[in-house]
């Protein structure tokens, strides 16, 4: 019984002391995993990556990808400055690749490393376009999104070590207990979890690409375009993305609200 409420206070200390605050919500979020650990291993991933990977460069369309970035970062500083977070971008060391590959995809990692994949270009189509997926991409890096996923995910193991000591002794519970307490915590926490992370990357990433001089409205033409190639998607409820047209209705109610925080910054005509 001490060994059960032990772990129960452990747990209970590990969420109220470790967290962070997110500098566009102003939520309390989860850092169990500081950025002093995550930001080194980022850098090195990024570096061995680019090593193992064609990229791609002295292109226009290289180039576009680090103008685009750099538009991108400026705006993001320029925001955080402006709401009292002047030196929350102090570690990071920003890097805009392009790198040749069919797929369909772009990230940022923790720090500013970002990665844009030659087989998004045809559905960015352009400027604006792109804009908005690196915007999206920088905002998951922005808002620590990483991190929250490495820390939910070692509370959901620490929650199963929980459940099976209090379960010692009694096989049969144990296993209904894993069963139950996999599809559960993945079905009703950690995919909720993930989406609602998506759902924050597009709104603040609409937020960045309007400062940056972008038409926030492309970002929902970009997203009917990925819409177009979609094929089997699963139910939202299944997916780790919220479904596309969830994404298209929420960005285009968000529009205004863009312009408005651009405005605040001196930026009132926008770039298609």
């Amino acid at each position: 019984m001490k060994i059960k409420k032990s772990l129960l206070i452990l747990l209970l200390g590990a969420v109220v002391v470790a967290c962070s605050t997110n500098p566009f919500t102003g939520k309390q979020t989860l850092a169990l995993v500081p950025n002093s650990e995550i930001l080194p291993m980022a850098f090195q991933q990024y570096s061995e990556f680019l090593s193992e990977n064609k990229v791609v460069k002295n292109t226009s369309q290289a180039q576009m990808v680090k103008n685009v970035g750099q538009k991108i970062a400026s705006a993001a500083e320029r925001y955080l400055s402006a709401n009292g977070y002047a030196g929350y971008l102090k570690d990071y060391r920003w890097e805009y690749n392009l790198v040749d590959s069919k797929e369909v995809n772009a990230w940022c990692m923790p720090g500013g490393k970002i990665v844009v994949y030659t087989g998004i270009l045809p559905i960015t189509k352009d400027e604006a376009g792109l804009a908005a997926v690196m915007g999206h991409e920088v905002a998951h890096a922005l808002a620590n999104h990483g991190q929250q996923r490495m820390s939910a995910g070692q509370l959901q193991q620490l929650g199963a070590v929980a459940g099976n000591i209090a379960l010692a002794g009694d096989a049969q519970n144990q296993q209904i207990f894993n069963t139950a307490y996999g599809l559960g915590s993945n079905l009703g926490v950690m995919l909720p979890f993930s989406r609602s992370h998506e759902t924050e990357a597009d709104h603040i990433g609409l937020i960045l690409m309007a400062i940056a001089g972008y038409e926030p409205a492309a970002a929902a033409e970009l997203w009917q375009r990925m819409q177009a190639q979609e094929q089997g998607a699963p139910p939202e409820f299944l997916s780790t993305h919220p479904a596309s047209s969830t994404r298209i209705q929420n960005i285009k109610a968000w529009v205004p609200e863009a312009k408005a925080e651009a405005r605040k910054f001196g930026v009132t005509t926008f770039k298609r």
